[in-house]
């Protein structure tokens, strides 16, 4: 694309945001990010985009709208869609923002996204849409025998983790899977070995540890490139076998933190063993998560960097490579560890579990889909815990509050009997009962049931029967329940209105008449779920598949299939 076309364009973006004035930075910024061979030319670029900015900004702020709506209205969209997600813009402020942001979300995709991984692929495409810019989605697998990717007949973890992110409702710009970048990889590290920024380390692992830990240097340390450079070609011909050939970044070796030292950028696996599920047993030489990352996030032009607590360390063993090849590291935000009460976070612990990764009692993003959490519910959550650097527990209850203030509304209520009995009673005159879809919302309309005269028979929750109390059949009448035998129930009317149930203390339960079976998923425990079988209203036939219902004195549901509902939370 013509250079000066496309400053232009971010130019007038940027000015209309910022009050008809844009920043050369700024737009150098966007112009890096789209095109990064362009920094070999920043230079030239500078000038371009000067000229370029100083013509925008000779321009009223009309003129600057009425360019960009004719050429790249789509840049003027952008601010809408932060309105979409409330909680957006009260996050704070990013450090050292130049007009937008690149951030990236990279998964490994050894396993699905679950809950704790939403809130980084959340909070950095959150920031996005605060500031504007890329969001990248960067798949992290060069890792294939301790943290193998999982692609199996049952599950692929790129494309699930794909599915996760659409049905979050987070979109990404560009897509990258490291795995398909390893002679980028390749060229870089060659780079540092040539220029002495790195080194072959041959020594034994215990000895290399000794050494680590005293703060000396390995006796390959002070090889020569072209020493460096003839090894490395060996481990490309895999010469050496695991664990005896790695490459080493040259650190500071009397770094408080002996895990910095001189840490591992490539190490050796032997793919014919453990072959990758992406591109086989091409390659036997592999980044490491550092090595990998440092690259990508350079070459990608990533600015702001929001991770995990856990990874401040590998932040100080990245700042080498960008310390070796002069390049600006990005600013890193770190945020406490998410932990849920009541759900394990764990990978290997999930993984552990015999069931299928979107079962509905598991915390994995599609185990919460299917149970019925709105994605929205999951935003709220997470942008209310929001980036803070200690570390946040909240309990699975928090979401399912979040999640019932979304489906209240739009659950219409049904009568369910769970355990039914049947109870028996006789009327002198008809009993009419009308009862609401939503008693919020009347227009949805009401069933009307009408009993009687004579024997009356409906079924109700066994739980709530005892001899010679009263109970009230809502919207019907108040039963006095006379006897209890043979699975059957007996009693006399007592009263009709609501007013004589209060004096007595009666319970208000719901009861069914003409009923249709129905079958109940509920979770028990992650990995666990029970089923039950009770009684609803007819009417639960004409609920479509996904609708979500309320039954009374029960909880939320949602319809999965011709009688069976998935209990959501009360």
């Amino acid at each position: 694309m013509n250079i000066e076309v496309l400053a232009l364009k971010y130019a007038l973006a940027n000015a209309v945001r910022y009050s008809g004035k844009a920043d050369v930075k700024a737009v150098m910024a966007k112009l890096m990010a789209e095109l990064p061979e362009l920094r070999q030319r920043a230079r030239e670029v500078k000038q371009v985009v000067e000229e370029v900015v100083a013509q925008v900004n000779a321009m009223s702020q009309e003129e600057q709208v009425r360019i960009l709506r004719e050429r790249w209205p789509e840049m003027l969209e952008e601010r809408k869609v932060e309105q979409k997600r409330p909680g957006v813009e009260s996050l704070p402020e990013l450090p050292n923002v130049r007009g937008g942001v690149v951030v990236r979300f990279a998964p490994n995709p050894d396993f699905v996204l679950h809950l704790g991984s939403a809130r980084p692929a959340i909070l950095n495409y959150a920031y996005k849409l605060k500031y504007g810019g890329k969001f990248i989605l960067r798949f992290e697998d060069t890792d294939p025998r301790t943290k193998r990717p999982l692609v199996t007949e049952e599950v692929n973890a790129y494309e699930a983790i794909r599915e996760d992110l659409r049905w979050l409702g987070v979109a990404w710009d560009e897509e990258y899977i490291q795995s398909l970048r390893m002679e980028i990889y390749y060229d870089h590290v060659k780079r540092l070995l040539e220029m002495g920024a790195a080194y072959v380390d041959l020594c034994r692992p215990e000895e290399w540890r000794r050494l680590r830990n005293e703060g000396r240097a390995c006796p390959h340390r002070d090889q020569s490139p072209e020493e460096n450079l003839e090894l490395w070609e060996r481990m490309l011909r895999g010469d050496f076998r695991e664990g005896e050939a790695v490459v080493r970044i040259k650190t500071d070796l009397s770094h408080p933190d002996p895990s910095v030292r001189d840490w591992v950028a490539f190490r050796i696996i032997d793919t014919e063993k453990t072959p990758h599920p992406v591109v086989g047993s091409k390659y036997v030489a592999w980044p490491t998560y550092n090595f990998a990352v440092s690259i990508d996030d350079h070459l990608m032009g990533v600015t702001h960097v929001m991770r995990a607590q856990e990874h401040s360390v590998n932040t100080t063993k990245q700042s080498y490579i960008f310390k070796h090849f002069g390049w600006e590291q990005p600013v890193t935000i770190h945020f406490g560890r998410l932990r849920i009460e009541g759900a394990t976070l764990s990978k290997s612990k999930l993984k552990a579990l015999k069931v299928r990764h979107d079962d509905l009692t598991l915390p994995t993003l599609a185990g919460l889909r299917n149970r019925g959490i709105l994605p929205e519910a999951i935003w709220e959550l997470i942008l209310t815990v929001g980036v803070k650097p200690s570390d946040s527990t909240v309990a699975l209850s928090n979401l399912f509050a979040l999640n019932r203030k979304r489906i209240e509304p739009i659950a219409n209520r049904y009568m369910y009997v769970p355990n039914p009995v049947k109870l028996v009673f006789e009327t002198e005159k008809e009993l009419v009962a009308k009862v609401p879809l939503h008693p919020s919302f009347r227009e949805r309309g009401e069933r009307t049931y009408r009993l009687g005269p004579g024997r009356v028979e409906v079924y109700v929750p066994r739980r709530d029967l005892k001899q010679g109390a009263v109970v009230r059949l809502m919207e019907l009448a108040n039963i006095e329940v006379t006897s209890l035998e043979g699975g059957m129930a007996y009693g006399r009317i007592h009263s009709l209105g609501v007013e004589e149930a209060r004096k007595v203390g009666a319970p208000i339960i719901q009861w069914v008449v003409d009923p249709v079976e129905v079958r109940v998923i509920k979770p028990a425990a992650v990995g666990k779920k029970e089923e039950e079988t009770g009684l609803g209203e007819k009417l639960l036939e004409k609920v479509e598949a996904g609708a979500y219902v309320q039954f009374m004195r029960y909880g939320f549901l949602k319809k999965v299939g011709p009688s069976a509902f998935v209990y959501v939370h009360d």
